[in-house]
């Protein structure tokens, strides 16, 4: 089985296209499997499944992360509609520090990607219906959690949604500045 990986700018993060097997009743896809996922470099064993579905389009989730001592690396996938998803390097130190990247998920392209401890991520819904998977290498901590503005204008992400449109939760609507990162990660 071959599975298509590309490293993408920020090092670390990688997009994961595992094969899939088209016919008359559907598609078959393994999404992950820890001997082939070890091949190309992702060794963490993951503790936790997340799942999530977003009724409307333009719906935003993030900037999360989770800080040591309970850092999580998450794989993401979206199982049924598709979103935008970026990562953002938040490793002090890094030559990247507060650069992103962005990649189409959907359930059509059956793309994940591969997002280690120390960055940032979010996402948007480019439909109605979408539903997120992902897998963590770490156990959600509340203590751990940290949150950041969606479109603070340092980082100069740009989403496919405007601010009027997008819908967030109360939480995300209120996140700090890019500026509250301080030595969350450090490099490498």
């Amino acid at each position: 089985m071959t599975i298509k990986v590309e490293a993408l700018p920020l090092e670390g993060l990688l997009l994961v296209t595992p094969p899939r097997f088209d016919d008359c009743r559907g598609f078959f896809s393994e999404t992950y499997n820890a001997a082939l996922w070890a091949e190309i470099g992702i060794t963490a064993p993951f503790v936790q499944d997340n799942h999530s579905l977003s009724c409307h389009r333009d719906t935003v989730r993030g900037l999360h992360c989770q800080v040591p001592p309970c850092p999580q690396g998450k794989l993401v996938r979206c199982s049924r509609g598709a979103i935008w998803d970026v990562a953002v390097d938040v490793r002090a130190g890094s030559r990247t520090f507060g650069q992103w990247v962005a990649a189409t998920l959907s359930a059509e392209n059956s793309s994940q990607l591969w997002i280690p401890p120390g960055f940032l991520h979010g996402f948007c819904t480019l439909g109605e219906n979408t539903e997120v998977q992902y897998k963590c290498t770490g156990l959600w901590d509340r203590a751990c959690e940290r949150v950041v503005r969606w479109n603070d204008e340092t980082l100069g992400i740009e989403w496919p949604v405007s601010d009027r449109q997008a819908v967030l939760s109360a939480r995300d609507a209120q996140a700090p500045p890019f500026s509250s990162v301080i030595d969350w990660f450090q490099y490498p």
